[in-house]
């Protein structure tokens, strides 16, 4: 039978579990030192919360005194507005309210209502038409390595679409990139000065996340402006002024700027009265530069086969109807 050991009944009763024991103890069990992590972690809370609370009072009024405060003159005397008759607090807080309605203002309009100065008159001389055009996957193709950082290719054909295009278009970079990003890339791409004036994100309309370049704003006639971009969005309140090309990849064999050139060559030799009924006509192809060059090339094939049946007496001479510009684009279009 089982052994008994001095002191003990046979029958002994079982050890206490841990927990009992750390109660005997008088060591906290896992019950009261979770309970006492918790009340820790809401003391923490609420003392971050204060904190936070009196950092954000403090920014308040840090921002109600800076921009609550009347405007200063060159001597640092303060210049009378029409909160002047409200109270302390009351003029502060409006000032600042439109002080930032003011800035939200300026991101959201554009700079002015005439983004460009009246046309030049006599003896100077004003190209007929206005060109409108992006800079960045346009002209430029941005690109980033570890080595170089953010370099910009240029695209092929920059100069020859300027040289041709300056005699008949006033030239207008228009970007959406900040002035200080992008006017040392236009000085890359234009040495020679063909570019008559700069816009950049200020001038733009910002429209459901989009930078829109509003063609009413330009002071120029609407029937005149051709606008060229990567992106409808940016002409999309004046969509039958604009031109979407495909976003430049950076490929060095591109010869898109070269069709470029020759298609605005064609508008304004032609002596288009509306730039939109053309471009109306184009705005539904996938690359209207493209199905330019497939009419200009049915053009000039139906033209060669007139000329050889007159030769060859088939066809009576007579005036060749329709211009190249009739044929390019419906007449329909143009009246």
């Amino acid at each position: 039978g089982p052994l008994a050991t001095p002191g003990c009944p046979l029958t002994c009763p079982p050890p206490p579990p841990p927990r009992a024991r750390q109660a005997a103890a008088g060591a906290p069990g896992p019950d009261e030192g979770q309970e006492r992590k918790r009340e820790q972690t809401a003391y923490a809370r609420r003392v971050l919360l204060r904190l936070a609370g009196l950092l954000g009072a403090g920014a308040g009024a840090t921002v109600l005194y800076v921009f609550g405060n009347n405007a200063l003159d060159e001597h640092g005397a303060k210049i009378p507005d029409e909160f002047d008759g409200d109270p302390v607090v009351i003029q502060q807080l409006r000032r600042t309210y439109k002080y930032f309605k003011d800035y939200r203002q300026m991101i959201i309009e554009p700079t002015s209502p005439k983004l460009l100065p009246d046309p030049l008159r006599e003896p100077y001389y004003q190209p007929p038409y206005t060109l409108v055009i992006e800079l960045t996957d346009v002209l430029l193709h941005p690109e980033w390595s570890l080595v170089t950082g953010w370099r910009f290719k240029k695209r092929p054909g920059i100069e020859s679409l300027f040289q041709q295009l300056a005699p008949l278009y006033e030239i207008v970079v228009f970007t959406s990139e900040t002035g200080m990003t992008a006017f040392p890339l236009i000085d890359s791409v234009d040495p020679h000065g063909f570019v008559s004036y700069r816009l950049f994100r200020d001038a733009t309309r910002y429209m459901d996340g989009h930078h829109v370049k509003d063609i009413s704003c330009l002071n120029r006639d609407p029937a005149k402006v051709v606008v060229v971009d990567c992106r409808k969005e940016a002409f999309c309140l004046q969509p039958f002024n604009g031109l979407a090309l495909a976003r430049w990849d950076g490929n060095s064999e591109d010869r898109t700027l070269y069709d470029l050139a020759a298609f605005l060559k064609t508008i304004a030799l032609s002596g288009v009265e509306d730039v939109r009924t053309v471009l109306e006509n184009y705005s539904l192809e996938d690359d209207p530069l493209a199905a330019f060059k497939r009419r200009q090339s049915q053009l000039e094939q139906e033209e060669q086969q007139r000329l050889a049946e007159l030769a060859q007496g088939r066809q009576r001479p007579q005036l060749f109807l329709g211009s190249l510009a009739g044929r390019l684009w419906p007449r329909s279009k143009q009246q």
